[in-house]
Order: C-alpha cells, then sequence, then structure tokens
C-alpha cells in the first residue's frame, strides 16, 4: 500500500487497518470490516457492546460502610453525559467495547484543563501502539491529526482486553481469523453455489470433435440459457450422444449447511457468547423458554460480567487521581439492571430481601428509579403467627425474635409429633 493510502486509512479512522493472515496461506486475509460482514460475528460484537453502553453506571462514595452516589462528581459528567463535545455516553462507550471485542485494547485520550480532568477523547481504529522506550517506560504511540506524538500513560484511557501479562490485550480477531475466514469461505461457496441456480460445475463430452464455430454455438444455446436465477425452471433439450460430467462435489457432499452451522457456534464459542443469543437455535431448541432464560442469566454473570469488572478496573485507575480513591471514590456498573427482564425473579427475590430485613424499601425503590418514600429507610422483617390480642401493636426487636424462635420450635416439634 502506498504511503497516501496508508495515510488516509489511518485519518479515516476506521477499524479495517488489521489484517490477520490465516494459517492457511490460501486463505484470504481477515480484517474487522471483513469479519463484521459475518453475521455471527456482527451479533456477537453489537450484543455485548450494546448491552454495555447501555448499562446503568455511576460515581460512588464509601463512607463507614455505606455507598452514597456522587452525580456532584467531574467524572459522572464526563462517562454519563458528555464524555467530549462530539458524543453522547453512549456512543463514547460503544466506541470503547467495540475495539476490545475485536482487537483486544481500547484507547483515549484524557483531556484536561490544569490538572482537573474535563473530558475523554476517543483515538479511533489502529491509530495507536503501545511501545517502550529506551529505559524500558512504557509510552503510547499516537497517529493523530496528520502526525505521531507519543504520550505517557497518564494521558491515555487504555483499557485491556484478556491478556497474559503483556503491555496489550490479545486480539480475538487476529486469534481467530482462522475461524473466521473458514465462515467466510462457507459463505462464499453457499453464495456462488445459490447464484448457479443449485447446478454443479462440469463439462459436456461432444461425440466428436467440434471446432471453435460450434462450441460458440453450443454454448449460447445450450448453456447459457440455463445458467444463473434467470436459468431457473427452464427446459433445456441437449443434442444426442452429448455426455455430462461433473468435476465438484454437491453441497450435499460437502456438508454445506452443516458447515455454516458449525461456523456459527464456533463464531460464538470465540466471542463467549451463546448462540441463542444471536438468533441461532440448536436443533431441538426454542428461542423461548425457561431454560433459555438461563442460559440468558448465565451469559449475563460468567461473560459479560468480566467485560464490566474489567472496564470499571480501567476507570478506577486511569480516570481516578489518586486522592479520589483514597476519599473512597469509585465507578461501578449497576449490574442489576440486567436483571429487570426477569420480571416474576426479580420481584421475588426484592420481596425476600425486603421481608428478611436484608433491604430497606427505599434502596429497592432505588434500583427502579423510584422516588423514595416516608419510612422506607427502616429494616423491616416478616412476622408470623402473631396472636390476635398483639394485631396492630408494634412489637420491639426483641419481641420479634421471641416470636420466630417460638414459631420455629412449634415447628419443629408438630414434624416430630407427625414422625
Amino acid at each position: 500500500m502506498s504511503f497516501w493510502g496508508w495515510l488516509r486509512r489511518e485519518r479515516r479512522g476506521n477499524l479495517s487497518g488489521a489484517s490477520f493472515v490465516p494459517g492457511d496461506d490460501r486463505a484470504d486475509p481477515v480484517t474487522a470490516d471483513s469479519a463484521l460482514k459475518l453475521s455471527s460475528w456482527w451479533s456477537s460484537v453489537r450484543l455485548i457492546t450494546e448491552t454495555i453502553a447501555t448499562l446503568p453506571s455511576g460515581v460512588f462514595v464509601k463512607r463507614n460502610g455505606d455507598r452514597e452516589s456522587r452525580q456532584d462528581h467531574r467524572l459522572y459528567e464526563i462517562l454519563q453525559i458528555q464524555p467530549n463535545l462530539e458524543q453522547t455516553s453512549v456512543e463514547f462507550w460503544e466506541g470503547r467495547v467495540a475495539p476490545i471485542c475485536m482487537l483486544g485494547n481500547s484507547y483515549a485520550e484524557k483531556l484536561f484543563v490544569g490538572e482537573r480532568l474535563v473530558g475523554v477523547r476517543p483515538f479511533r481504529g489502529q491509530s495507536v501502539r503501545v511501545e517502550r522506550d529506551a529505559d524500558n517506560v512504557l509510552r503510547y504511540r499516537v497517529f493523530d491529526r496528520g502526525r505521531i506524538e507519543y504520550l505517557p500513560p497518564a494521558k491515555v484511557f487504555h483499557i485491556r482486553g484478556f491478556g497474559v501479562d503483556g503491555d496489550e490485550g490479545l486480539s480475538p480477531l487476529g486469534y481467530a481469523a482462522q475461524s473466521l475466514s473458514g465462515a467466510a469461505a462457507a459463505d462464499k461457496a453457499a453464495a456462488t453455489i445459490f447464484s448457479r441456480g443449485m447446478r454443479a460445475a462440469g463439462y459436456w463430452k461432444p461425440p466428436e470433435n467440434m471446432s471453435p464455430e460450434q462450441r460458440i454455438e453450443f454454448l449460447q444455446n445450450y448453456i447459457r440459457p440455463g445458467e444463473g436465477a434467470a436459468g431457473e425452471g427452464k427446459s433445456i433439450i441437449v443434442p444426442p450422444r452429448f455426455e455430462w460430467s461433473s468435476f465438484n462435489i454437491t453441497p450435499r457432499d460437502a456438508e454445506l449447511l452443516m458447515a455454516r452451522n458449525f461456523s456459527v457456534a464456533d463464531v460464538c464459542r470465540w466471542m463467549g457468547v451463546p448462540p441463542i443469543l444471536i438468533g441461532h437455535a440448536q436443533e431441538g431448541q426454542t428461542m423461548w423458554g425457561t431454560g433459555v432464560e438461563q442460559i440468558i442469566l448465565a451469559w449475563l454473570m460468567t461473560g459479560l460480567r468480566a467485560y464490566l469488572k474489567r472496564i470499571e478496573a480501567a476507570v478506577n485507575l486511569r480516570l481516578l487521581s489518586p486522592g479520589d480513591r483514597q476519599a473512597g471514590i469509585f465507578f461501578e456498573f449497576n449490574f442489576e439492571g440486567l436483571l429487570r427482564a426477569d420480571s416474576a425473579g426479580r420481584a421475588q427475590l426484592m420481596a425476600s430481601l425486603a421481608q428478611n430485613g436484608l433491604r430497606t424499601r427505599n434502596e429497592l425503590r432505588r434500583l427502579d428509579n423510584m422516588p423514595r418514600i416516608d419510612g422506607g429507610d427502616d429494616l423491616t422483617v416478616q412476622s408470623n403467627l402473631v396472636p390476635l390480642d398483639r394485631l396492630g401493636v408494634q412489637q420491639s426487636g426483641a419481641e420479634v425474635i421471641r416470636n420466630m424462635m417460638r414459631n420455629w420450635l412449634l415447628e419443629e416439634r408438630d414434624e416430630r409429633n407427625a414422625a
């Protein structure tokens, strides 16, 4: 590629700068743009990115074991309202999460007025390289606005993906290049077969030698009318004693549908996403039901949680000052927001927390962005089998515990008598 082509690519700022060659030299190189043309890869990246980008989050402070929201903190406005002059918070987080899913790293520039952090501006595409100087000090080589400059870690917001003790996260796109190349080849083969109207490639063997003029006439009168989608449903009369021979395998022999089905599962394996979440149900599996619900909950806890904790750690280390961290200030995603889809289970859990004195009503209402209520800050427990003469009488904590112990002893006695 020429220098100007490379320069235009860097200025354009897309993700296609990285090209990964599969292990098979005959396969086409894989880039971020070519990978996103696979529906399974696109859906997986989009699912993770949009889920995290739209997840509630906030800045909090720990005081005496309690957690208080700090919406007045400058980082709350940056990460939740306006990270920079051009982006909303959702757009900013989408641009940070998608590169982690595909390239293993995400970079942004920290904007300061004096020593005060006032914004975060994304570095686009492949414009950043992580290096170490002669003294083994970490630095970031950035190609930005037509020039190359070196920035210290204090000025770069870097989120690393899964890695092995390196300065950068490992690239899922690079390691999955072989699988993605095979999936793209299967899609290309399917498109070629269907474009020929499911007809196998081969040759006609004439009964005797044909002149060049006869070959052209045979091609125009007998072969071309039956090619492609335009030839579907047409009947062709072939001259006598012409023999047909096929020199490629049929889609059935190639197990093309099975190969394409496997490629979806293989891509989902690389991305850590259950296939059913991107609209690919296995044989005998429905798209809805309690089993699918449990798959979703498992993915939220085992797959998505790692991304969230990784981002939280990067924000707390690289966007909060040491003074903020010493004061107990931290950034955190509201993981409860992902469980709102399970309304029945969530209602049962919240009722249990309130009735057993583990959370107050106002704490539970705050999870749904509902206003506080009077008396909602008291921890309460449910009291069963209260004597009739004690109905409506306020009980002390000791009386509640005694009643609970008495009810438990009565139940134990009844069970022994029944046995």
